[in-house]
């Protein structure tokens, strides 16, 4: 008696899982076709903004502050740098100091992780 009901069980165990298998399966094909989420732009999208159209950076930075004010930060800089660089090329003597500025700042920075990485290899093998 035991031994029918231990291959009833085993029976009832493997049908389960091959109808539960089957039902997965089926589910998930299920969802093959549906249709994804798209970022892309549409035709009608791009008729609203016309081509010729050139934001200011003022435009820029604000549309960035919108994102995240971190970005807009960013975009501030980067256009501050621009400005600079459109002052600076004005001439050579401009471009001159403009060169030793730059050679300075980068002297002045934090020194890279190659540098700091060589100073602890010579820490720990004593070179």
């Amino acid at each position: 008696m035991q031994k029918i009901l231990l291959i009833l069980k085993n029976a009832f165990r493997s049908s389960f899982l091959i109808v539960s298998l089957m039902i997965f399966i089926s589910l998930s094909g299920a969802f093959i076709f549906t249709q994804q989420a798209s970022y892309a732009t549409t035709l009608e999208e791009l008729k609203l903004i016309p081509p010729e159209y050139k934001p200011t950076p003022e435009e820029k930075i604000n549309r960035a502050n919108e994102y995240d004010p971190g970005v807009g930060a960013q975009e501030e800089a980067r256009q501050e740098a621009y400005n600079q660089a459109v002052k600076d090329s004005q001439n050579l003597g401009t471009i001159e100091k403009a060169y030793e500025r730059n050679l300075k700042a980068e002297g002045n920075s934090e020194p890279n992780l190659l540098d700091k990485a060589g100073e602890i290899v010579e820490k720990v093998t004593g070179k």
